[in-house]
């Protein structure tokens, strides 16, 4: 590429001191719109050049992120001077690599001030506090840049008291020190706060409020959601001259849109005494975003010269609202589309799927940055296409770009997805090297990435589910769920400087996941009181918890917190309130389900959930019919639900009916889910050798879990010798779960077989098989009481016992009588019963009627599956107080009521 410059006054420029001039700045402008190799080929061609040629090719190389590039040149410049080490070491610090700046800085001949204040930027910029500050107390100049980098510095660290310290002590501000100030509280929320430092700065006098100031105060009244405030703030910028600042304007613009005040946005783009592309690009976004995209079309065709800004607006109005033809007939019509055109049209097909079209379109770009690339990386995430969206962002990496914060979002999210925790721990690396770990929403994905080592998305990709299944089917079995990696995202939100609503969500979301339900709670109180307000991704999780703790008071108080912040109508927030219900026992959940304005499958799966934890079998069949009936379509979670609700209830032909209309009405083909399901069907049922012969015929391997089913219906019907066959099945599958041990433990202990008893317990001490404990749980006034399985110095003992004991005298004087095969040892009769007084959920429930009101609900939960004797006594117990007691084991609910239990007796 030649140099073409003017040059009509020079008979030959190529001496021309001024065209050595013109060069430099040429070589300067190409950087700064993106044509690097442009840049390097005017330079290579250059017949002669000077220290501001290599310095701005330096200069522009590292401003670029090429940094090799830059140093190769830095290396071969023999005239470096003062201006080339600062360049070289400003673009070491800024990009993450600060061994390689300290080299450089202290290999420098000479330093001076803007070395001292990149090297205080590199060390805030890693969160080195200590030595940032020890090298400002240790320099002989400062100028205000470098008191403005500390502050700045202390704020991107949340350190918001040291930098009000240093601010304060300032010899000089200007500008930019009140900016980063009132930035720094708009970054941590406090917008009141912000708002007195502007009033501040106005009353001090010390500075003329800029364009910097005058935006970052819009922000401040926009985070405020005051209309007075901005109508203030809009007169004060009028007054001071800035009705022409294209970019005041336009942000003013967005400042009414984003308030929600379209009239006054408007009344304020037509009272503009000059409009421009900006002004006419503002609003016929901001129309499209608040849903008027006709508006937005009407206004397109008002604009007196259509230029690419505008036609790029109108480009993206129409595909975000999935009119992605109209956007290619205006990207068409664009005679010369930059990269914000390109990219505009590339989101714009991602945004609606078409993920072909979004590539080819990549392929075809002209020129690409890093926004070209940050949208591929966050498209292919977000449709479902993680491992090649990793791809992508290796490709970039191996091409020398520095990826932006939204790659680095959207490739940790890509890992979650995936559960590759590997190559997540290397873009965290990488992250870190580029200075961007710091950013709030590179380390919201942090969290999430690492609170997800394994997603449920794979696990559940056989059975066609969507996160919103996830969350309201507790079918799916948890120990495929998640692989967590608590630690590391807790460590992550630890060292976050400015945590949002997305932070706290996050980290309250991988301790829901994590099983952890209870610390979750206490962390959105401490949210609470950092006066950040829940999102309905705050509320999702936090009632999911709730449901898992059966802490249905707790609940109840979210459902009230919902609704004042106008989130109870919502879809999402719907299904999952009917989840936690139904999970807590409560049949409020069909209440929340009957008054939902909007409904969706999720919704249904969550009530056919509901209905099969519940016992209520034939409402399930009945709300199924009703389902298809309103023209909702089945899916594979749909009928997985049903299956479990049919084979609690007893309704063996049915479920097989249902099972059999999958492929043959709907199309649906069975996965192994729905195998164990009917496996589990016929077994409750008695058809014990039907469900071993379906096992055999499956289509795919049965897992343990299918075998396990079989095994726990052989103990259910005493059915020993296939017992025996299926659990030798189990052994040899390598199975370590303890519950299969147990199975065949007590098909043995009912038949007296108590050598055979032996030997599986001696087969699980060889195999470091440890049985888990029996543990229940109640809730009383918002306290959790939690009792263990034959422990008898526990608090309360001495009020619990005893009661306890005259309950069982008294039942057994009214016909009960102990099961003492549930007992696996071969001890005295008289022993075993006392073993079988002190379950878990024998207590939990006498400690209930002692604390609760007379004539309330009893409702306990239960790690394991209840054993027939606790049954039994239950339904002797709620006829002899009149109480409801419900009662949630590791299977299902039982609701007795009167001496009778929901499941009929078939569990």
């Amino acid at each position: 590429m030649k140099c073409t410059l003017p040059f009509s006054s020079f008979t030959n420029p190529f001496r021309s001191e001024n065209y050595l001039y013109q060069c430099n700045q040429q070589i300067q402008r190409l950087f700064k719109i993106g044509k690097i190799n442009d840049a390097r080929k005017m330079f290579d061609e250059m017949p002669q050049r000077d220290a501001v040629s290599w310095n701005s090719m330096i200069s522009g190389y590292c401003h670029n992120g090429l940094l090799n590039d830059a140093r190769a040149l830095f290396d071969v410049f023999q005239g470096k001077n003062i201006r080339t080490w600062t360049s070289m070491l400003s673009g070491y610090a800024k990009n993450g690599r600060f061994c390689d700046a300290v080299d450089v800085f202290e290999a420098m001949p000479e330093k001076n001030v803007v070395s001292y204040n990149a090297m205080l930027s590199g060390y805030l910029g890693i969160g080195d506090f200590v030595s940032a500050r020890k090298m400002f107390d240790e320099m002989g100049e400062r100028n205000v840049a470098s008191w403005n980098a500390m502050i700045n510095g202390y704020v991107k660290g949340g350190r918001m008291r040291e930098a009000h310290e240093v601010f304060d002590v300032m010899p000089d501000r200007n500008e930019v020190s009140y900016t980063i100030m009132i930035s720094g509280c708009v970054g941590v929320g406090e917008f009141e706060e912000a708002w007195k430092w502007f009033v501040d700065m106005r009353r001090r006098g010390e500075v003329r409020p800029d364009q910097k100031i005058f935006l970052v105060a819009l922000s401040v009244v926009i985070g405020l959601d005051n209309v007075v405030m901005l109508a203030n703030l809009v007169t004060l910028a009028m007054k001071m001259g800035y009705s022409e600042d294209v970019v005041v304007v336009t942000a003013i613009l967005n400042a009414f849109t984003q308030i929600g005040n379209m009239d006054m946005a408007l009344k304020f783009f037509e009272n503009l005494p000059e409009k421009n592309e900006y002004s006419w690009t503002t609003m016929i976004s901001a129309l499209s975003q608040c849903g008027r995209l006709e508006d937005a079309v009407a206004l397109y065709r008002q604009v007196p010269e259509q230029t690419v800004e505008t036609q790029t607006a109108m480009m993206t109005a129409y595909a975000q609202s999935g009119r992605i033809v109209e956007a290619r007939q205006v990207f068409n019509d664009i005679r010369n589309p930059n990269v914000l055109s390109w990219n505009a049209l590339l989101a714009g097909y991602m945004h609606n799927g078409m993920i072909e079209e979004a590539e080819e379109l990549f392929k075809q770009m002209p020129t690409r940055n890093v926004a070209s690339w940050a949208a591929m990386i966050s498209g292919l995430m977000h449709n479902a296409q993680s491992v090649e969206s990793l791809e992508l962002m290796a490709q970039m990496h191996r091409l020398g770009n520095i990826p932006s914060d939204s790659s680095f979002t959207s490739a940790l999210l890509a890992c979650a997805n995936i559960g590759d925790i590997e190559v997540g721990r290397q873009i965290h690396s990488l992250s870190f090297k580029a200075g961007c770990q710091y950013n709030p929403y590179v380390g919201n994905g942090l969290i999430t990435m690492y609170a997800k080592c394994k997603n449920l998305e794979d696990d559940a990709e056989a059975l066609g589910l969507t996160r919103s299944d996830i969350i309201c089917s507790p079918s799916i079995p948890a120990g495929h769920a998640y692989n967590f990696r608590l630690e590391d995202a807790v460590r992550v939100f630890q060292q976050m400087h400015n945590r949002d609503v997305v932070s706290w969500t996050a980290v309250i979301s991988a301790y829901v996941q994590g099983g952890r339900g209870e610390i979750a709670l206490e962390l959105f109180l401490d949210m609470f009181y950092h006066g950040i307000k829940p999102n309905e991704l705050t509320v999702t999780s936090l009632l999911s918890a709730t449901g898992s703790l059966g802490a249905k008071k707790l609940g109840q108080q979210l459902h009230v917190l919902a609704f004042k912040l106008g989130m109870d109508s919502q879809l999402f927030i719907g299904n999952a309130l009917s989840a936690m219900y139904f999970k807590c026992g409560s049949l409020d959940g069909i209440q929340v389900f009957d008054e939902m304005l909007e409904r969706d499958i999720v919704t249904w799966n969550a009530l056919l959930t509901g209905c099969a934890q519940n016992g209520l079998g034939k409402e399930a069949v009945s709300y199924f019919e009703k389902l298809t009936a309103e023209g909702f379509v089945p899916n594979q979670i749909t009928f997985l639900e049903l299956l479990c609700a049919c084979g609690h209830a007893g309704l063996v032909d049915e479920g097989l009916a249902y099972f059999n209309s999958m492929r043959q009405k709907y199309g649906i083909v069975p996965v192994l889910n729905h195998y164990t399901a009917v496996v589990d069907l016929l077994g409750r049922g008695g058809r014990l050798l039907e469900a071993e012969s379906l096992i055999k015929d499956m289509p795919m391997q049965p897992d343990t879990v299918t075998w396990d089913a079989l095994l726990a219906a052989c103990r259910n019907h005493h059915d020993t010798s296939l017992g025996q066959r299926v659990a030798e099945r189990l052994f040899h599958m390598g199975t370590k779960e303890s519950g299969t041990y147990v199975l065949l433990s007590n098909i043995y202990a009912s038949q007296g077989m108590w050598d055979n008893v032996r030997k599986v317990r001696e087969t699980m001490l060889d195999r470091e098989v440890n049985k888990e404990p029996g543990f229940s749980w109640i809730q009383i006034k918002n306290t959790l009481y939690s009792f263990l399985s034959g422990n008898k110095t526990c608090d309360h003992v001495d009020e619990i016992y005893p009661m306890l004991r005259e309950f069982c005298t008294s039942f057994q004087a009214e016909g009960y009588i102990p099961e003492t095969k549930f007992v696996l040892r071969d001890v005295e009769e008289e022993q075993k019963q006392s073993e079988l007084l002190y379950h878990s959920e024998k207590i939990a429930v006498v400690f209930g009627i002692l604390h609760t009101p007379n004539g309330s609900p009893v409702e306990i939960m239960k790690n394991l599956r209840i054993c027939g004797d606790c049954h039994t006594f239950m339904k002797f117990l709620s006829k002899a107080t009149h109480r409801k007691i419900i009662i949630r084991d590791g299977n299902r609910f039982h609701h007795f009521s009167e001496g009778f239990c929901s499941c009929g007796d078939y569990w």
